[in-house]
């Protein structure tokens, strides 16, 4: 009879603890909150100062109070006083940053088996409080999503929606008249602006002067079938708001071919042909500093273009055992999402058919090139975002985000510029910069808190931290984000990420699987 009891009482337990994890929606928002104490790292680019109070109300930040200098006591006559009915958040020694933006954030996929509550939890969980979404499921989906998460009902970055060209649409759109239609009718349902993968030439030019007059953005992945006639530098003449990846800036820089080398056995549909022959793009493109490399980057930059270049998801490209082994994998990637990531012909992304050293390696010099256009059109005053496209090729929501943040200091980006970059910048792109993108009075409060400082290791952002030694020569991790704030609302991100880890385990038990690398038999 105690067995009984005994067991009875605990499976009360994991209910109770099921639903209180189901209803977690954060802690606030207040009338007012004070966070305390912390090193402010602005998405401005100057550089980090504390120890600071900042000052909260309804969402808006009011106050942003120095209280001291580093390693003197606090002066407490000279902090913020709390009012009635607000919220301290000790945050004495932490580093806190404007929220993250994800440019590239695809929320989930029925491909994938990755829903939106999996998806969610994870980039919150690493700071991410907006993300642009650049197509996906549909604007009547993601504009419920978008509802709920302005509303507090979900556990949701701010979600700026960009609905695929031609989704919706009865039949293939093939005129000037139709392409206008129907940017007009994205608009009226919703939609924040359009992604293009490529058109016929005049069908682009009147897509996006259409959308330009309605006032929305525009992003484009410049895919191969139509950039032989339509690269970036025709996006960006008619109005393009920002390229997406690299695809279309190679084409745009050739000099002695309008078309890439392919082989004559290429076919696009074999993706192992499609991205080995990728990574050999910026090897026939203009060679840095050249004359037309110069010229073309000059007239991006004079239209005010912006890129996202995802450096991240393309990585397994140049190494592909170092992503799939990544350590989050066994404890957050769902069953689902790791089957699609292996070798398939049919999944999108998976083309390990044979991927060996001479791809990888070749890869590599791509990169090189590829990030000396990007470094350098920082330096002259462009504008570049962050970006994950999470989902595809082993980069997982969220972890994704941050690698992302690695590669772009591996470009040549001061850490203050990734920050830049992370934030502000992408605030720019959305049009939200009066809003979002630094901690300034008079912004929302959107807030990243960590308590290691990511600009000496941006790897304290991982979920999964980083590793440490101690003068007692003991292993520890440490960091991850500690608080991620949206609207003013705080979240334990350790806490979303357990709850991510449950519904992976969830999944795993339910299935029988373990994680096991490709080739070796699941037993």
């Amino acid at each position: 009879m105690m067995i009984k009891k005994l067991t009875l009482f605990f499976a009360l337990v994991i209910v109770f603890q099921v639903q209180a994890q189901d209803n977690y929606l954060g802690d606030g928002p207040y009338s007012q909150l004070i966070i305390r104490g912390v090193t402010l790292i602005n998405g401005d680019g100057s550089p980090p100062r504390g120890p600071m109070d900042i000052v909260v109300e309804n969402n808006t930040i009011v106050r942003m109070q120095v209280v001291g200098y580093p390693g003197v006591k606090i002066n407490e006559k000279r902090r913020p006083k709390l009012k009635k009915g607000g919220r301290e958040l000790d945050a004495n020694g932490m580093y806190l940053m404007p929220g993250f933006i994800d440019m590239h954030g695809h929320i989930g996929g029925n491909a994938q088996g990755a829903n939106s509550a999996y998806v969610f939890k994870l980039w919150m969980a690493h700071g991410i409080t907006t993300i642009r979404e650049p197509s996906g499921r549909g604007v009547k989906y993601t504009n419920d999503l978008k509802r709920k998460s302005n509303a507090h009902q979900i556990i949701a970055p701010r979600i700026f929606g960009y609905t695929g060209f031609g989704q919706g649409s009865k039949e293939p759109i093939s005129t000037v008249e139709m392409a206008r239609d129907w940017v007009r009718e994205n608009a009226k349902n919703g939609a924040d602006g359009i992604k293009f993968i490529g058109a016929e030439p005049k069908i682009m030019v009147a897509a996006l002067e259409e959308n330009k007059k309605l006032g929305l953005r525009s992003a484009c992945h410049h895919a191969q079938l139509s950039v032989a006639r339509w690269n970036v530098l025709h996006s960006a003449r008619a109005g393009l708001t920002y390229m997406e990846h690299w695809y279309g800036l190679p084409e745009a820089l050739f000099e002695d071919r309008t078309v890439q080398n392919y082989p004559l056995n290429y076919n696009y549909q074999n993706e192992q042909h499609r991205f080995e022959e990728a990574g050999k793009l910026w090897a026939q493109a203009a060679k840095p500093y050249s004359k037309h490399w110069n010229k073309v980057m000059n007239e991006l930059l004079a239209l005010d273009f912006t890129i996202d270049p995802t450096f991240n998801i393309y990585e397994a490209s140049r190494d592909v055992q170092r992503t799939r082994r990544a350590e989050w994998h066994e404890e957050y990637t769902l069953p689902s999402l790791w089957k699609f990531y292996e070798p398939s012909k049919i999944s999108h992304g998976s083309y390990w058919h044979y991927w060996g050293t001479e791809q990888e390696i070749v890869w590599k010099k791509n990169y090189q090139l590829w990030m000396t256009f990007i470094n350098e059109y920082k330096n002259r005053g462009g504008r570049v975002t962050a970006g994950s496209d999470s989902g595809f090729i082993y980069q997982l929501y969220g972890f994704a985000y941050i690698r992302e943040l690695e590669l772009l200091r591996e470009a040549g980006f001061h850490p203050l510029e990734v920050i830049r970059s992370a934030t502000l910048n992408g605030a720019e792109a959305l049009g939200w910069d009066d809003k979002i993108g630094s901690v300034q009075i008079g912004k929302l409060a959107d807030f990243v808190i960590v308590e290691e400082n990511p600009l000496e290791n941006l790897k304290v952002l991982y979920g999964t931290g980083a590793i440490k030694l101690t003068k007692n020569n003991e292993v520890v991790r440490v960091g991850g984000v500690k608080y991620t704030i949206k609207d003013g609302v705080i979240y334990d991100a350790k806490r979303l990420l357990a709850d991510v880890k449950t519904m992976v385990a969830k999944e795993k038990s339910t299935t029988n699987w373990k994680l096991v690398q490709p080739g070796v038999k699941n037993k």
